[in-house]
């Protein structure tokens, strides 16, 4: 199986700033098992975008992905309530 290669956006970096920690090592392992199998089970595309969505506990990872290029880019790691709000 081919794998992807996996980018952040830039305000990644500060989503997970406000994390703890431990939930941040989880999410991170899930963002790696995407690169792998990019619409695992429990992906959810989003309605109206070309996005999807993962869950991780609490957390929304929510992701792009590039067939073409074989590239996934993570837009936004929020918490449930938030994750959907203007990006």
């Amino acid at each position: 199986m081919t794998k992807y290669n996996v980018t952040f956006k830039k305000s990644v970096a500060k989503d997970l700033r406000s994390i703890p920690n431990k939930d941040v090592k989880r999410i991170l392992s899930c963002i790696d098992a995407l690169a792998t199998n990019p619409r695992a089970e429990g992906c959810i595309k989003l309605s109206g975008q070309d996005r999807y969505r993962v869950r991780q506990g609490i957390y929304r990872i929510i992701y792009e992905i590039f067939e073409e290029k074989l590239i996934i880019t993570v837009v936004k790691v929020a918490h449930r309530s938030s994750a959907y709000q203007s990006n």
